[in-house]
C-alpha cells in the first residue's frame, strides 16, 4: 500500500488533493480495493460546478468520483468470492437490505442508498475504497481494468433497456447521443432490437452513434413536437411508430417528441434527467395506451450483464474513451468533460502508473459528439 491521496470537492469550483488514511475493513464481508481507473459521469462535473444535485448539498468536503474497477488488496474473514488480486468493477452503491424495496428485488430504490460521491458520501477517486464484496464485480481475463471502469454507465443503459422491455426484433429510438444514450442504444442492438435510432440535434453526434452502434439517425428540428415526431417515424421507416423509446437526454422537446414517435401499445422510458417539471403530452401517453417507466441508476443482475456484453464483445465501450490521465491531473480532466472535449476519460488512480494523456486527435467524430453533449442524469 502506498498513496491514499485523494481528490476532494471542498465547495463549487474548488477541489483540492488530499491524502487520507487506508479504510479499514469494517464487515468480514468487506474487501479492499486498490483503485486504477475512474471514469467522470455528469453528476461529479454538476457536484463540482454547481456543489449542489436537487436536495444533494455538499456541505462538507467531499471526495468525487463513482465509476471504477480496482484490483482486491485485502479481504474480509468472511468472503468467499473475492481474493487477492482479483481485478474487479466497483457497484458503488449500498443499500440497507433491510427496506420494502430491497426486499423485493428493488435495492436501487432504497431510501438509504449510500452511493458514493453523493453527499454526505465520498465517492472512489482515491487510492483505496473500501466495499461490501458482493457489490464488487470480478472481471473476466479478456476485460480490461479500463473497460471495468464503464461498466458503471453500461450498468446504466441496461437497466434503462430492461425496463424498456426490449424484445428481439423490436424498433427502439433513443432521444440523445450522449455517452448513456449511445450505450443505451448499443445494449438495444445487443437485445435483438433491429431497428436502433439514435436522435439528437447535434450532426456530428450523430455521426458517431451510426458509426458506433445505431442503424439510423434523425436529427431533431426545431419545430413542433408532432411534427418533428412524423419527420422522425418517416426517415426511419418506423411505420405505426416505435416500440420502445428511451429519454436519454432530459431534454423538453425530445420527451414530448417521445410520445408522438411511439407506437399504439408501445413503451416509454424516461432515463434522462432535465427539469424537475415539464410539458408532458399527456393526451397521447393515454389514447396511445402506452406504458410509461422512470429508470434509475441500476439493480439487481445489471452490473453482471454489463460485464458479459463486454467481455462477450456485444457492446465496446473503449470506442467511447478519448484518453487516460494521471490522477494529478483530475481536475485538467474535469474541465474537459465541461467543455465538451471528451465523450468518455479516464483518471488513473494515484497509485497507477499511467503515461497517456488525453488524446484529442484519434477520433475528430468523437470528439465533436461530444460538444454540446445532453444532461443524461442517472445518480
Amino acid at each position: 500500500m502506498t498513496s491514499n491521496l485523494s481528490f476532494v470537492l471542498n465547495k463549487p469550483n474548488d477541489v483540492s488533493f488530499e491524502e487520507r488514511p487506508v479504510p479499514s475493513l469494517q464487515h468480514p464481508h468487506d474487501v479492499l480495493v486498490a483503485i486504477n481507473y475512474t471514469g467522470i459521469c455528469g453528476s461529479d462535473v454538476h457536484y463540482w460546478v454547481h456543489g449542489a444535485i436537487g436536495h444533494f448539498v455538499v456541505k462538507d468536503p467531499m471526495v468525487l468520483g463513482h465509476e471504477s474497477a480496482g484490483t482486491v488488496v485485502d479481504v474480509g474473514t468472511s468472503v468467499t468470492t473475492l481474493k487477492k488480486g482479483d481485478r474487479v468493477a466497483l457497484e458503488p452503491g449500498y443499500p440497507c437490505r433491510r427496506c420494502g424495496p430491497c426486499l423485493s428485488g428493488h435495492y436501487n430504490l432504497c431510501p438509504d442508498m449510500r452511493f458514493a460521491a453523493t453527499p454526505p458520501y465520498d465517492g472512489t477517486l482515491t487510492g483505496f475504497w473500501s466495499a461490501p464484496s458482493d457489490f464488487c464485480y470480478k472481471l473476466p481475463d479478456n476485460v480490461s481494468l479500463q473497460e471495468g471502469a464503464l461498466i458503471e454507465p453500461l450498468a446504466v443503459a441496461v437497466h434503462i433497456v430492461k425496463q424498456a422491455r426490449v424484445q428481439p426484433g423490436q424498433s427502439v429510438v433513443v432521444m440523445g447521443a450522449g455517452p448513456v444514450g449511445l450505450l443505451c442504444a448499443a445494449v438495444a442492438r445487443s437485445f435483438g432490437a433491429t431497428k436502433v435510432v439514435s436522435v439528437d440535434i447535434v450532426q456530428a453526434k450523430l455521426d458517431f452513434a451510426r458509426s458506433y452502434c445505431a442503424t439510423h439517425t434523425y436529427a431533431s428540428q426545431r419545430v413542433p413536437a408532432e411534427e418533428n415526431a412524423r419527420r422522425l417515424v418517416a426517415e426511419a421507416d418506423l411505420g405505426e411508430g416505435a416500440d420502445a423509446v428511451i429519454d436519454a437526454s432530459g431534454a423538453e422537446p425530445s420527451i414530448q417528441t417521445s410520445l408522438h414517435v411511439v407506437r399504439m401499445g408501445g413503451t416509454y422510458v424516461q432515463g434522462g434527467m432535465g427539469k424537475a417539471d415539464v410539458n408532458f403530452p399527456i393526451m397521447a401517453l393515454c389514447l396511445k395506451e402506452v406504458t410509461a417507466r422512470g429508470s434509475f441508476r441500476y439493480g439487481s443482475g445489471d452490473y453482471k450483464l454489463a460485464i458479459q456484453l463486454v467481455a462477450d464483445g456485444k457492446v465496446d465501450v473503449k470506442a467511447l474513451v478519448n484518453g487516460v490521465v494521471p490522477f494529478r491531473d483530475a481536475e485538467e480532466a474535469f474541465k474537459k468533460v465541461k467543455e465538451g472535449q471528451v465523450i468518455k476519460i479516464l483518471i488513473a488512480g494515484p497509485n497507477e502508473k499511467v503515461e497517456q494523456s488525453v488524446d484529442t486527435s484519434v477520433d475528430e467524430k468523437k470528439l465533436k459528439a461530444a460538444q454540446t453533449a445532453g444532461s443524461t442524469g442517472c445518480c
